[in-house]
């Protein structure tokens, strides 16, 4: 919120002092201009995916704005301006919060705008990759992405939710993607993973891993993601030389580079349709957005 206030605070300066600054310059009498020829400009900066960059946000140009309008005033004047400012904050701090409800929400809005449109430049690598588990049915009608990690509460409590979806929906492909995001631990136990899904294209017993290792107690780490492999019934030498292997390699890097591309930066974060869900955020939930996803 201490960020947001510090963003906010420029736009109700702005605009409070737009009207003053307009009024003084009205006031001033404009100098005799003559006609100059268009200057060529260059195209507008957009944002792509793939590089993050983007044109100034509003935020920003109205903290400009802010700062051009105080550099036409005299120090008498901003100090009269900042007290009627103040005075106005202070019988009306509703508009700092409607100010600061207003930037999450446009906020919110491009990052929803940012997730789609990554989602479907990278449609392929998010639904079908050949380096992610698939549960359920592979054919189904709508696919639900979980990006996880084996060390996250939160995850541990989804569980169940994915758990009952796979079992009372046969028309759905459920696929997870190992996001380690939770220290060392994380990266060793999703090195295994990985591992232990090169052994098994179908998925049937990897399910059974994923629940002992994810659903268990304790911190998970190398040595209790290879137990829990061993007690499964995984061949632990292919397992062992598989963790070494460019094949987990570039299966953990294509799922940290499509996170960040998705904006994921958490963990359970879901993708169904054109939409990143963040959080556990229970059955429900889930169902719902299967549902418009199969729209």
């Amino acid at each position: 919120m201490t960020s947001t206030l510090r963003i906010a605070l420029p736009v109700v300066a702005t605009m409070l002092l737009s009207p003053l600054a307009f009024a003084q310059t009205a006031s001033t009498p404009a100098a005799p201009t003559t006609a100059t020829p268009p200057a060529a400009t260059a195209p507008a900066s957009t944002t792509t995916p793939e590089t993050g960059n983007s044109a100034a946000t509003p935020a920003v140009q109205n903290a400009s704005d802010a700062t051009a309008a105080k550099s036409t005033f005299s120090d008498d004047q901003r100090h009269e301006i900042e007290a009627i400012v103040k005075a106005y904050l202070l019988a009306h701090p509703q508009v700092l919060q409607d100010a600061m409800d207003a930037l999450d929400k446009q906020q919110k809005q491009a990052d929803a705008d940012k997730a789609k449109a990554t989602i479907k430049s990278q449609n392929a690598t998010i639904f079908n990759s050949p380096h992610q588990v698939v549960l359920g049915n592979p054919q189904g009608n709508v696919t639900m992405v979980e990006f996880f990690d084996y060390n996250c509460a939160f995850c541990k409590r989804a569980l169940p939710d994915m758990m009952e979806l796979l079992k009372s929906d046969s028309n759905l492909k459920f696929v997870l993607k190992e996001f380690p995001v939770l220290g060392p631990g994380s990266v060793e136990a999703a090195h295994v993973a990985v591992a232990a899904r090169m052994q098994d294209p179908t998925g049937k017993k990897y399910i059974e891993f994923h629940q002992k290792l994810l659903g268990g107690r304790g911190a998970a780490d190398k040595e209790r993601a290879l137990a829990v492999a061993k007690e499964v019934g995984f061949d632990m030498a292919r397992l062992q030389k598989d963790m070494d292997s460019d094949e987990v390699k570039n299966t953990i890097d294509e799922n940290m580079k499509i996170a960040d591309a998705l904006g994921v930066s958490g963990t359970p974060s879901y993708v169904v349709g054109d939409e990143v869900i963040v959080g556990a955020v229970g059955l429900d939930a889930l169902r719902d957005k299967i549902k418009a996803g199969r729209k």
